[in-house]
């Protein structure tokens, strides 16, 4: 496969999965994430899927795929099926519609394929084997949840409320400047959860010049920035 690999916005598109199983579920987790607009057509579900329909979080269409469904105005397609034929199918229908097709562990049949994921805050790391190698993927998932350590989330919540300061007041800084700033004893505070005095060491070392935080109430601001 010949992969660009991108990150895409789901918020509110609509999507259908085929297969209401153990994978199926796992599609809608990660698709719940992105708080798509979720349709699972299966004869059954599984127990998660079936509480995902009873909280009204996704749709539940309760009998085997059709082609006619890819006519409901789907923008991705996940096919999370065991069955070959299934896959070959809907990959055809998708491409005479122009909707991305995914098959489970079936890359010839994907328009795309999902890497492994890893979430915390802000911050999404993402790996793929090209589809070779779905054990691999799991490691590289595992290794990269290890390698997010607690202050990272917390470093993405300043790094964007100073950058967003800055740019309210047009300062400017190089690359260069941001990479040193972002050091040990930086993480460290953060680590702490000492919001504030890591904010003041990070303006501080990046040179410019920020009012204060309004509260003085640094478990508040730890609330709110999720550190």
């Amino acid at each position: 496969m010949a992969l660009y690999p991108i990150f895409v916005e789901t918020a509110g598109r609509r999507v259908v999965v085929i297969g209401g199983g153990h994978v199926g579920a796992e599609k809608v987790r990660g698709l719940l994430a992105g708080e798509a607009d979720i349709t699972v057509i299966s004869p059954e579900l599984v127990p998660e899927l079936r509480e995902h329909v009873a909280a009204g979080r996704i749709r539940h269409i309760a009998r085997a795929y059709e082609e006619s469904d890819l006519d409901g105005g789907y923008e991705f397609v996940m096919v999370a099926t065991d069955d070959g034929a299934i896959n070959a199918e809907v990959a055809a229908a998708g491409k005479r519609r122009g909707i991305w097709v995914n098959a489970a562990d079936d890359p010839k049949h994907c328009d795309f394929i999902l890497p492994a994921v890893v979430r915390k805050g802000k911050i999404t790391l993402a790996a793929s084997t090209s589809g070779t190698s779905p054990a691999l993927a799991r490691r590289l998932r595992e290794e990269l949840d290890a390698y997010l350590t607690e202050d990272m989330p917390a470093l993405a919540d300043l790094l964007a409320e100073v950058r967003q300061a800055m740019r309210a007041r047009r300062i400017r800084v190089e690359s260069d400047t941001w990479q040193a700033a972002i050091d040990e004893p930086l993480r460290l505070l953060l680590a702490q959860r000492k919001y504030v005095q890591a904010r003041a060491r990070l303006i501080e070392r990046l040179g410019i010049d920020l009012p204060p935080i309004a509260t003085e109430d640094e478990s508040s601001v730890r609330a709110q920035s999720g550190a």
